[in-house]
């Protein structure tokens, strides 16, 4: 059974840091390329950041670059999200997410508010 456990989300003032991390099991996590989604309220699901199976490929949405760094450790079979510089427009519920054979696969999310 495929899991996915999003941590590290809380309150964060303009310009602060927050790590995500998500923690993967029930497929063989090195295979697979890794995904962080967002959704602010109101608003439709967007793809923040991805990387590939061995970390050697990412990319971000526009809004973030610069700002986010995501990277893996398949030994640990988790997968981060650096953000740094956080906006008040970065308040959303995160999510990770996998693809295994066509299926979409999610965590339950994590929020991330950010407010002074």
């Amino acid at each position: 059974q495929v899991q996915l456990v999003e941590t590290g989300g809380g309150l964060v003032q303009p310009g602060g840091s927050l790590r995500l991390s998500c923690a993967a099991s029930g497929f063989t996590f090195s295979l697979y390329s890794m995904r962080w989604y967002r959704q602010a309220p109101g608003k439709e699901r967007e793809l923040v950041a991805a990387i590939t199976s061995t970390g050697g490929s990412t990319n971000f949405i526009d809004s973030v670059k610069g700002r986010f760094t995501i990277s893996r450790d398949n030994a640990k079979n988790t997968v981060y999200l650096q953000m740094n510089s956080l906006k008040p427009e970065d308040t959303a519920v995160y999510y990770c997410n996998v693809y295994l054979w066509g299926t979409g696969h999610w965590g339950q999310g994590t929020q991330v508010t950010v407010s002074s």
